[in-house]
């Protein structure tokens, strides 16, 4: 049963390339359950590399930076996405996401979204013959607000529903997890020459919350997230502006140890569970900046980064592009991505793809899809006010 439950959450697991040689034998990346919470969802900020903390406000602000809700131009909006996941390796897998925003006057908005992580349907091989549908949950709100006219926060509390065995093992029940995200946007006007330009700073810390149990011999720590990112937008004349983004990411989740030389195995798993599984996720916050094998160059090779770059032609067709970098001690997902999108007064519509730079790296090819409604831009086709 413990094999049968391994191979699933390595399945939902950050997907690991082939590290090189030299590597290998201190390969050590961190890991964390419910990692659905850490697929992008939406099309537009998967398109420019995984970015969204320091973009322009949209709909989808939920996943990246929530802060970023109380400068949206539109009072309310909605969005579903769809993301088929791992389609190189198999069918079935597949994120799909709802988020939407209310603005309370001026300065203040109440956002939401719902995170549907499936892993579709799993054929239990032990007789029974039975085919189970293992899932994950995730439902947060948030409230966020302008503190200047250039300054805003955000607070978000989230819980999270993970069933891998589909309730079908006894002794692998399904887990559940509270945490919050804390949020903070900035965004100020620039002289460039005669052109005035927008400088936008973001960071948000998701995740912080419990650790999340399954067995009852283990609790494992959520993929609690310190994203900071910038961007910088251009209009270059009355029709175009481009917007030039980067962003960094740090799981906040302690490394797990490795087994010392001369340690037999029962010395190892009694060390582990003390100064591992036993530490608080509070603790994990603190001790992820300092307990690489590898010491401060360890530390770095933990830092995700990405570029990305979005063409918007009068706010209506965008073009984007961007390049998403990750350690090869860490797993060596490394790709492209490129993506579009096509906005009326109602809804808009955005696609974004994976290109992979590494052999057999499951997330290329992986296409997203969404979908957003502009609820002024309805009420103005009904003739409200």
């Amino acid at each position: 049963m413990k094999k049968i439950f391994a191979f699933m959450l390595l399945i939902v697991a950050p997907c690991v390339a082939m590290a090189d040689d030299d590597i290998r034998d201190d390969f050590n990346p961190v890991m964390t359950a419910v990692v659905s919470q850490s697929i992008a969802s939406d099309a537009r900020g998967a398109a420019m590399g995984d970015i969204g903390a320091a973009t322009e406000p949209d709909v989808n602000s939920q996943a990246w930076n929530p802060a970023k809700y109380p400068f949206t131009i539109s009072r309310a909006g909605f969005a579903v996405n769809y993301t088929p996941w791992l389609r190189q390796l198999t069918e079935g897998i597949a994120l799909l996401n709802a988020a939407g925003y209310f603005r309370i006057g001026d300065y203040q908005a109440l956002s939401a979204s719902l995170r549907y992580f499936t892993l579709g349907d799993v054929f239990v091989s032990d007789g029974s013959d039975i085919t189970v549908k293992p899932y994950e949950l995730g439902v947060d709100v948030a409230y966020s607000r302008m503190l200047s006219e250039n300054f805003s926060a955000a607070v978000a509390l989230r819980y999270i529903y993970s069933d891998l065995s589909g309730h079908y093992y006894d002794d692998v029940t399904a887990g559940s997890a509270f945490a919050a995200d804390i949020a903070m946007y900035y965004n100020k006007y620039v002289m460039m020459g005669s052109r005035e330009c927008q400088f936008a700073l973001g960071l948000n810390i998701s995740n912080i919350g419990s650790k999340i149990n399954y067995s009852g011999d283990y609790s494992y720590f959520l993929p609690t997230n310190l994203r900071l990112g910038l961007s910088y937008t251009i209009p270059m004349n009355e029709f175009n502006r481009i917007s030039f983004s980067a962003e960094a990411n740090k799981l906040l989740v302690p490394s797990k140890p490795l087994q010392l030389a001369d340690e037999t195995n029962e010395d190892y798993e009694e060390r582990i569970r003390t100064d591992y599984y036993d530490m608080s996720s509070i603790s994990g916050i603190f001790k992820s900046f300092g307990d690489s094998e590898r010491g401060f160059k360890g530390e770095l090779e933990e830092v995700q980064w990405s570029v990305g770059a979005e063409y918007v032609y009068n706010d209506k067709f965008s073009l984007r592009g961007g390049y998403h970098h990750e350690s090869d001690a860490q797993g060596g997902r490394k790709y492209f991505t490129v993506g579009a999108g096509f906005r009326m007064n109602v809804l808009s519509i955005d696609a974004g793809y994976v290109i992979a730079t590494t052999p057999s790296n499951p997330p290329d090819q992986t296409l997203r899809v969404s979908l957003a409604f502009d609820m002024d831009g309805i009420r103005d086709l009904f003739g409200g006010r």
